[in-house]
């Protein structure tokens, strides 16, 4: 569940980076949708190690 979490938070963060900046709209998608797959990447693998170390899966 960390994982998708963490997609959602990235693709808000990204999309905002890119409004401030002031990227049209396919720019704040494509910087929302790269933020999300990094977030979200990164959300995958700390779920993972989080069980791991906690002995829950």
């Amino acid at each position: 569940m960390i994982g998708p979490l963490f997609a959602i938070i990235g693709f808000v963060w990204g999309y905002l980076v890119a409004r401030r900046r002031g990227g049209k709209t396919l720019d704040r998608l494509q910087y929302g949708v790269g933020f999300a797959i990094a977030f979200g990447l990164f959300g995958t693998l700390l779920g993972i190690a989080l069980a791991r170390f906690l002995g829950t899966a």
